[in-house]
């Protein structure tokens, strides 16, 4: 089972709210997913982005892979940086 971390699209028409949710890549874009690691809300200003770091990190070692979004969020965050550092340490 390919796992991938993504955008689950939420919220009202014309008003998307996302949660970054770790789902299987066969599944469709707002079906199942296996768990919420945090939540994502584009129309503040700032965006503004909530993420459980240790859930993130738990999914990142387990082999799920982040679309090009939720890896440009996480980037921001220090989360891939952390990520990455780990990796390199073992």
């Amino acid at each position: 089972m390919a796992v991938k971390i993504r955008l689950k699209r939420m919220g009202a028409k014309k008003k998307p709210f996302y949660r970054i949710v770790a789902a299987d890549s066969r599944s469709p874009r707002d079906g199942r997913f296996i768990e919420v690691i945090g939540t994502y809300n584009p129309l503040v200003t700032p965006a503004e982005v909530k993420i459980d770091e240790n859930l993130a990190m738990k999914w990142l070692k387990t082999g799920a892979t982040p679309t090009d979004t939720v890896r440009n969020i996480l980037s921001k965050n220090g989360i891939m940086a952390k990520f990455a550092k780990e990796k390199q340490g073992k």
